[in-house]
C-alpha cells in the first residue's frame, strides 16, 4: 500500500476502475480512509504524483473531520463508553485496571491486541443482551456473528441470524443494548414499520436517545484504526 510521507504519514488505498477516466481522491467520513481512484491502466507513480499535488486539500479534509485515530501506547480508546488509556504491561495477557488497559508485547502488536480484546468483550455483552431481548419475545436467535461493518450496526436475517458491529462495545452499554433490542425486534417484524417500532419500544422504551447517540457519535467509533485498510 502506498504511503504519503509527512506528519503524520498517510496510507493511500488504491482503487482501479475500468470506468474511471481520471484520478480522484476521497476521504471516508466514517474512518478517515483515503482512497485514490484511478483508471485501470494508470501507473501508481502517476497516481501518487496526483496525491502529492492535492496534499494540502487532503490534509485539510482530514483535519476537519479529525482523521483516523492511531492505536498505540498512550492512546485513549472508549471501552463501554469509558475513556481507557492503553498502557504497556509486563504481564502475559490484556487486562483492564481502572481507566487503563494493560497490554503486553511490543507497540507494533497493540492495535491487534486491543481489537481482539474488544471483539471478545463485544461478543460477551452482545450475546447476553440478545438472549435477554429474544427471550422477552419468546424467540430464539439462530446465530450471532461480529463484523467490522461500516454501513450498519446490526442486521437480522429471516432465518434468525443476527450480525453486529463489534465496535458497539466502544459505545455506552445502553447504546449496545438498544441495538440488540432493535435486531431482536426483527425476529417479530422484518421491516421498519410502525409495528416494528412498537416492538422496539416494548423492549427498550428509551430507544430514541440511544439511536440519537449513535447518529451523532457513531462516525467517531469508526475513526479508530486497528489495522491497515485493505486495498
Amino acid at each position: 500500500m502506498p504511503v504519503l510521507p509527512g506528519s503524520p504519514s498517510l496510507d493511500i488505498t488504491l482503487r482501479r476502475s475500468a470506468r474511471a477516466r481520471r484520478f480522484s481522491l476521497r476521504v471516508s467520513a466514517l474512518d478517515g480512509r483515503v482512497t485514490l481512484s484511478m483508471p485501470q491502466g494508470a501507473r501508481e507513480m502517476d497516481g501518487m504524483d496526483f496525491v502529492r499535488q492535492h496534499e494540502d486539500w487532503l490534509r485539510a479534509a482530514l483535519a476537519r473531520q479529525g482523521g483516523a485515530l492511531a492505536i498505540g501506547f498512550g492512546a485513549v480508546v472508549p471501552v463501554e463508553g469509558q475513556a481507557v488509556v492503553l498502557a504497556h504491561s509486563v504481564g502475559r495477557s490484556v487486562q483492564r485496571l481502572g481507566d487503563s488497559l494493560l497490554l503486553p508485547g511490543p507497540e507494533a502488536q497493540v492495535a491487534a491486541r486491543v481489537a481482539a480484546y474488544l471483539r471478545a468483550l463485544a461478543r460477551d455483552r452482545l450475546a447476553a443482551a440478545t438472549d435477554h431481548y429474544a427471550g422477552l419475545l419468546g424467540r430464539k436467535v439462530a446465530q450471532i456473528t461480529l463484523r467490522d461493518t461500516r454501513s450498519r450496526w446490526g442486521s437480522c436475517s429471516h432465518q434468525g441470524a443476527v450480525m453486529y458491529s463489534w465496535r458497539l462495545i466502544m459505545a455506552p452499554p445502553s447504546v449496545l443494548r438498544y441495538v440488540a433490542a432493535h435486531e431482536c425486534a426483527h425476529l417479530v417484524e422484518m421491516n421498519h414499520s410502525a409495528d416494528f417500532w412498537a416492538v422496539v419500544a416494548r423492549l427498550y422504551p428509551q430507544w430514541q436517545a440511544e439511536r440519537a447517540w449513535l447518529q451523532a457519535n457513531g462516525p467517531r467509533l469508526h475513526s479508530y484504526r486497528f489495522a491497515p485498510p485493505k486495498a
